[in-house]
């Protein structure tokens, strides 16, 4: 089974939009698990001032969903800090990448052209949402 880190814009795509977002996320919960999540604190704290700074969430809400992601995701804690992504771009990319180390992920899952342009990292393929579906697909 795959070992995935989704991206934080992933998470807001699929609470807000749907789509394939929302596909892949339903994807890492029971009964239809076809790989295994895993998310830190720092991707929790960048979703909640997503969802309260740019979509007026209450904090209940995004308590609900993040309690809801936690019970299909392993969250764990990065050790090893990365400074792949220059702050003045996104920092918050940073957050990422340490995740997926941390869990030695086959894969990072993102919208987002900051990790996408890496295609790589330190042996993790970064793909988009719809090139993660197809895989899911075979």
């Amino acid at each position: 089974m795959y070992r995935v880190v989704l991206d934080t814009n992933v998470y807001i795509s699929a609470l807000l939009r749907g789509r394939k977002p929302e596909i892949i996320l339903r994807l890492s919960s029971p009964p239809f698990k076809r790989y295994d999540l895993f998310v830190s604190q720092a991707i929790f704290d960048e979703i909640d001032r997503v969802l309260r700074e740019k979509f007026n969430w209450l904090p209940k809400d995004i308590d609900l969903e993040k309690s809801r992601i936690a019970d299909w995701a392993d969250v764990v804690k990065p050790t090893k800090q990365v400074s792949v992504i220059p702050p003045d771009r996104d920092d918050s990319d940073n957050r990422i990448l340490e995740c997926a180390v941390k869990v030695r992920a086959d894969y990072i899952v993102s919208g987002d052209s900051h990790l996408l342009d890496l295609k790589e990292y330190e042996g993790i393929k970064i793909i988009p949402p719809a090139q993660f579906l197809k895989l899911l697909e075979k």
